[in-house]
């Protein structure tokens, strides 16, 4: 890890960005210097793409403003649509594993956000992070009593806690339980995402990397969580936000200041040196 770029980075044809944390403030504001940021790799010829734990429907506010023209790669690569969200493809978790992802989540306490291509279910309104996440995307769950009849229409299930420390041990578990049958990662502190295997932050660097015809030698990506750790792998050159762990931190060809501190930009701008 370096604080300074590698000198690869003058040959960057393709950046990633993640959304929350990252391209975002923690008010999830998109700040006119990140806009700027964005139009300048624009006229430098830079392609510019998004990725988030977010469903597509959570990023179409950042369409008009970054003038996106790339893929957006909702649910970590779950469901990619193109700018009209128009889905390019999905990954769905077969139903048997999203019913036993549910119970380990719910063994460890945590409360359950799930996912299908265009909807969000919850058993409970008023549960935490709740409202915030509705804020977030701006559109609000469906009320069920149950998920059972949801579980062939499964792109995503979120553990959710405050506990951080039993989401992280959830994270674990998960992990080891799956046997590569899903993709568990934490896309916040009290947020375990968890998707089909191919629907992760590594696997939406290749399909950037194949739609957009550049080799991952000259893709840039930047995040903050340990899923974009995944991929941070499969990039040239990887940024971590000030506001990132030490792990992601130390993951990273670099780290750029926080997302409160117009990290993003920051690194941007380092890059158009």
């Amino acid at each position: 890890m370096s604080s300074q770029p590698n000198p690869q980075t003058s040959s960057v044809r393709l950046v990633i960005a993640d959304v929350d944390g990252t391209l975002v403030t923690q008010d999830k504001v998109l700040t006119p210097r990140a806009t700027d940021a964005v139009k300048k790799l624009h006229d430098a010829g830079i392609l510019f793409g998004i990725t988030s734990g977010r469903p597509p429907k959570g990023m179409r506010m950042l369409i008009e403003p970054l003038q996106l023209t790339e893929p957006l790669a909702g649910f970590n690569g779950g469901v990619v649509v193109n700018p009209d969200l128009v889905p390019l493809s999905k990954h769905l978790l077969p139903a048997d594993v999203a019913t036993e992802a549910v119970q380990l989540i719910v063994q460890h306490g945590l409360d359950i956000f799930l996912y299908s291509d265009l909807d969000w279910f919850v058993r409970d309104a008023n549960a935490p992070h709740v409202a915030r996440e509705a804020w977030t995307v701006q559109f609000s769950p469906t009320v069920v009593h149950d998920f059972d009849s949801l579980m062939d229409r499964v792109v995503k299930v979120v553990g959710v806690g405050d506990d951080l420390e039993a989401v992280a041990r959830c994270e674990t578990e998960m992990q080891a339980w799956s046997a590569g049958r899903v993709s568990a990662a934490r896309s916040q502190p009290y947020y375990l995402d968890v998707t089909h295997p191919k629907a992760n932050k590594g696997e939406v660097v290749a399909m950037f990397s194949q739609i957009c015809g550049i080799g991952p030698d000259k893709i840039a990506t930047i995040g903050d969580m340990p899923n974009d750790v995944l991929m941070f792998k499969k990039s040239a050159i990887s940024i971590a936000m000030g506001n990132a762990s030490e792990e992601v931190q130390n993951a990273a060809t670099f780290v750029t200041a926080s997302n409160q501190e117009e990290g993003f930009a920051m690194a941007m701008e380092r890059l158009l040196q």
